[in-house]
């Protein structure tokens, strides 16, 4: 390095010097091979990413979320983890995602690397309505919720367990999220046979589940108004009274 005390002389009589001190600033670097590369964990384990970077004056290392999102860190939400490693506890899908270790120093350019942390979890499923209700004739759409990573096999069954395939009479559709899915089940035209359970599965490499809807019929409403002043709705017979006096 160049960085040290140089002297100027002048050979004169009497001779002249002065001496100086050379400074030489380095802007950071990051040390690639003592920096994390991505990272896939299993949820609930404690996960560390390590930054290691050089330059003079020494930098100032720090982690982040790249998409700029709050994270929670031992117990704490927070913007910004000061210090060259990032630890979290219990490490869960919300954590899931790139984030950005920081060198600066005041010398630019600053400089950044970019670590995408995946969590593997088995699959969860949650149903919005596990009871529906159609008219005859009409069309109905069933609709399941399911996180899983790695990305889940998801599939519709009948009752007796026959898987369903896209079709004249069904229309599955999926649609994605991140770990996220929504399933949707379009059942067309009911007719009194559709009047059953149907049930959403979800699986992968580290487990499987299924949740459980059923579809039953409405009746649509009968009005009649009769002679004796009594109405009819539906099944159910209500019967008027008037004081008429003596």
């Amino acid at each position: 390095m160049d960085r040290g005390w140089y002297m100027c002389q002048v050979n004169t009589d009497p001779m002249r010097s002065r001496k100086g001190y050379l400074q030489v600033v380095v802007p950071p670097m990051i040390i690639d091979n003592m920096t994390s590369t991505d990272m896939v964990v299993r949820e609930g384990t404690n996960v560390t990413m390590v930054c290691r970077a050089t330059g003079y004056p020494e930098p100032y290392v720090m982690w982040r979320r790249e998409d700029g999102q709050e994270f929670n860190c031992n117990s704490e939400s927070v913007n910004v983890v000061d210090g060259e490693n990032l630890t979290i506890p219990k490490v869960s899908r919300l954590h899931m995602g790139a984030y950005l270790c920081i060198a600066s120093n005041g010398v630019p350019p600053s400089i950044s690397k970019r670590v995408v942390l995946m969590v593997q979890f088995p699959p969860m499923l949650s149903i919005p309505n596990q009871l529906e209700a159609a008219y005859l004739g009409q069309d109905v759409t069933l609709e399941c919720h399911t996180e899983a990573y790695p990305s889940s096999i998801n599939y519709w069954t009948t009752d007796r367990g026959d898987m369903i395939i896209s079709g004249n009479k069904y229309i599955t559709s999926l649609s994605d999220d991140g770990y996220s899915r929504k399933m949707n089940l379009v059942i067309k035209k009911v007719s009194a046979k559709d009047f059953s359970s149907y049930r959403c599965v979800a699986k992968n490499s580290l487990g499987e589940t299924d949740g459980l809807i059923r579809l039953d019929g409405k009746h649509k409403n009968r009005w009649r108004d009769s002679s004796a002043e009594n109405r009819v709705i539906g099944d159910y017979e209500v019967e008027e009274w008037k004081d008429i006096g003596e």
